[in-house]
């Protein structure tokens, strides 16, 4: 969907279709290099990756397997709640395995944490974190990501399969969401 669907709802464009998909490609490379001759599994975190899991498995010049978790510490507000839940676990046993989680964005850090270290639980040989966007002033959860898009402002942003209350996720753009949609 593009944006002129959704009028006033939002303030500004962060990110076109375009350079979303350019900056998909650059995080392919490096990763194709960083795990050439190794086995890799991407694991997307739904449902907000499932835009970037795809373009980015697409973008790989190379075989991978996929899986995903569902986890949630939002509910329906625009903060973490703090409590980290699984709502579906993975079907792929991942001991021995190069594990690569993708995000579509990191905000205050915590499921994320929580989320690595319970996967390093598992056995893995190793875990890397690739998101498209980071708000580093949101951060409250020390987060090691080997892969970042873009750093952004602590402003809420829809697009790409970040939502409010599961609307705007299938906006092409990346744009932040007016306050009065959200207040």
């Amino acid at each position: 969907m593009d944006t002129e669907y959704v009028g006033d709802d939002l303030v500004k464009t962060l990110f076109t279709h375009d350079e979303i998909q350019a900056k998909v490609e650059e995080l392919a490379r490096r990763i194709e290099k960083d795990y050439e001759g190794e086995e890799l599994l991407i694991v997307g975190v739904l449902r907000g990756a499932v835009m970037i899991m795809a373009d980015l498995a697409r973008a790989l010049n190379r075989h991978v397997e996929m899986d995903w978790m569902a986890v949630s510490s939002y509910g329906s507000g625009t903060k973490s709640s703090g409590v980290v839940r699984i709502l579906k676990d993975l079907d792929t046993d991942v001991t021995g395995k190069h594990v690569l989680v993708v995000d579509e964005i990191i905000d205050s850090g915590l499921t994320l944490t929580w989320l690595t270290s319970n996967l390093n639980s598992r056995g893995p040989a190793s875990i890397e974190i690739v998101t498209l966007l980071r708000k580093p002033e949101a951060v409250s959860m020390p987060v090691d990501v080997k892969y970042v898009g873009w750093d952004i402002p602590d402003e809420f942003v829809v697009g790409y399969g970040l939502d409010f209350n599961e609307k705007y996720r299938n906006l092409r753009d990346i744009s932040t969401l007016a306050p009065h949609i959200y207040s």
